[in-house]
């Protein structure tokens, strides 16, 4: 019997563990990919307090350690139910069934995809939705990345150092991404900026060789290699619409307390209802998650 599981293993997730932990609690923290979460994907942070620039990996890391270095129990795997039976939470990882007082939800999100036939029979194949992780394969090669926010921005800028072009791809006028990211994306010679315009289709035989492009009633192919996609997220609750209210986005809904309806059970970081996300604000959701953990537990 654990006094806490966490699902997910980000900055939110082993922020909480790192409070619980430092309360003396037992604490199982289960993530299916990558303990760091997200911030593993950023090439460069450089608004988290204390670092003036650390790479996403190494910080991501940095929280993993901290927290294994304190004695949390860690598991890679997918959780497929979760469950409540009289003052516990089951939680099914693999057919095996893990016990706890409280439950901390902090899975995050998956990236959302582009909407046409072929896009999914490339994922893997020339389509990623992670620059720093799969930029490399596209040295002196031209890819386009799709977005137009600060992920899409900061992939563009990533990517410029390796490619020999990038096409930045943004469906509107305005760019949702900060003005020191445009500042930036501006500077660079081997940026080609197309707004107002649309992928429609991507073209192949074993491999990406062209996009389609749609822009008012004119469409246009582009040749490139391969296809960052920076589009936004999709949260990851798809077990929990049966279990705990979520928002008509299916964003988990809490209080201030970051607590649900379900008594002992506590949402954090991305895959909850609030208007800001980000790193900073996943690891304040952790903190007080784990503050109010320990006090239902000292009530219970």
């Amino acid at each position: 019997m654990y006094d806490a599981i966490i699902v997910g293993g980000g900055p939110a997730g082993l922020t909480a563990a790192i409070y619980l932990l430092r309360a003396c609690k037992k604490v199982l923290v289960i993530e299916k990919e990558a303990f760091g979460g997200q911030i593993l994907k950023s090439s460069n942070v450089m608004n988290y307090p204390g670092f003036s620039s650390i790479k996403g990996l190494e910080l991501g890391n940095l929280f993993y350690e901290q927290a294994k270095g304190m004695g949390m129990e860690s598991l890679y795997g997918e959780v497929t139910s979760i469950t409540k039976e009289k003052d516990f939470f089951l939680v099914n990882v693999s057919s095996q069934e893990y016990k706890s007082k409280t439950l901390i939800y902090a899975a995050g999100l998956h990236p959302r995809k582009l909407s046409f036939a072929s896009f999914d029979r490339f994922i893997g194949s020339g389509v990623s939705f992670c620059a720093t992780c799969d930029g490399a394969f596209f040295k002196d090669k031209t890819v386009c990345v799709v977005g137009g926010g600060n992920t899409a921005v900061d992939d563009a800028l990533y990517l410029s150092n390796i490619c020999e072009k990038v096409y930045l791809i943004h469906r509107r006028e305005e760019f949702r991404a900060e003005p020191i990211h445009i500042q930036k994306l501006k500077e660079k010679k081997n940026v080609i900026v197309l707004q107002n315009t649309v992928v429609t289709d991507i073209l192949g035989e074993q491999k990406i060789e062209k996009v389609v492009l749609q822009k008012e009633d004119e469409k246009e192919e582009i040749f490139v290699d391969g296809v960052f996609v920076a589009i936004g997220s999709i949260p990851n609750t798809s077990i929990l619409k049966d279990f705990v209210p979520l928002n008509s986005n299916g964003y988990i809904l809490t209080n201030l307390f970051l607590q649900t309806s379900v008594p002992g059970f506590f949402a954090v970081g991305d895959v909850r209802e609030k208007k800001v996300r980000q790193l900073t604000t996943a690891v304040s959701d952790g903190t007080i998650a784990a503050i109010e953990v320990q006090n239902y537990l000292d009530e219970t």
